[in-house]
């Protein structure tokens, strides 16, 4: 039998998946990761037939959601597009950027794979920089380990800050402490701390400049300081979505507006240029990994 409004909160409208937190009975968990990952493997294992399919509103892009329980609790899971980034550079990676960002999942467990896990961290790290609500799932354990490929979870979660479970969806290895890990953060049972991306100087000196702006118009209602690089950087299509969001356009407001041209020029003053600030804090992500 397919999801349905009353038991989980999700719904289809027409080919549309929504999910409505007002009738959400459970928490709401967002599945991410690079593609071809097992991420579908990990999905599938978790909800069984418990599933359904459609579309993001107003995208051709697919949408899957489905439930489990675990310790007499609801899990609503919600399988967002596989994507190699949080840059929204596609409609995948805006569908999963806005979903971390604007629709507060209770949890978002990155699926990893464990045989080019460096290769995956940089999603990790991105989504961080989101939400400290964050479990990473290092697939295709078994795979790594027969290529003689060692992972160690523990120095992963001390590095991270957040909870890493190794785990091999397809045979389920792994997969208690994976649910486990979930629910410990989806119910606040557990508090990470997760790895601080900190830019150079004149970087963080541009943020603090929008930081406290954007958290008094939002009323810290999301993270202010991920919403500043975004403002900083240009990028038109988190702005449409932080607008969409609050029911409001944030660049009427003339303190915001000014102090984003302040910080914008204290970056050109110290040499970094508007088409340069996107791989400056890409590459200050790795070498965080």
């Amino acid at each position: 039998m397919g999801l349905t409004n009353q038991s989980t909160g999700s719904s289809l409208l027409g080919n549309n998946i929504v999910i409505d937190r007002t009738s959400c009975h459970g928490s709401i968990i967002a599945l991410s990761g690079n593609p071809n990952v097992g991420k579908s493997t990990v999905f599938n294992s978790l909800t069984g037939l418990n599933q359904h399919t459609g579309n993001w509103p107003g995208k051709t892009v697919t949408a899957c959601c489905g439930k489990y329980r675990y310790k007499n609790n609801n899990f609503i899971l919600v399988d967002i597009p596989g994507t190699y980034s949080l840059m929204a550079n596609s409609a995948e990676e805006e569908i999963a950027r806005d979903f971390v960002c604007f629709e507060n999942p209770d949890a978002t467990v990155v699926v990893t794979d464990a045989t080019c896990l460096e290769r995956n961290l940089n999603l990790v790290l991105q989504t961080i920089e989101i939400t400290k609500k964050v479990v990473v799932c290092v697939n295709l354990i078994d795979e790594a380990e027969r290529k003689k490929i060692r992972i160690d979870c523990k120095k992963l979660f001390d590095r991270l800050g957040v909870p890493v479970v190794a785990t091999n969806a397809r045979s389920r290895r792994g997969l208690d402490e994976l649910t486990d890990a979930v629910y410990n953060i989806a119910l606040g049972l557990v508090r990470t701390n997760p790895l601080e991306i900190r830019y150079d100087e004149t970087i963080e000196q541009a943020i603090e400049l929008v930081r406290p702006i954007i958290w008094e118009i939002t009323g810290g209602k999301i993270n202010d300081r991920w919403v500043s690089l975004k403002l900083l950087d240009e990028d038109a299509s988190m702005l449409e979505s932080l607008n969409k969001f609050l029911g409001f356009n944030i660049m009427d407001y003339p303190m915001l507006r000014q102090n984003l041209n302040k910080a914008r020029q204290h970056l050109e003053q110290n040499g970094i240029h508007p088409d340069q600030l996107r791989d400056r804090i890409v590459s200050v992500s790795y070498t965080h990994l």
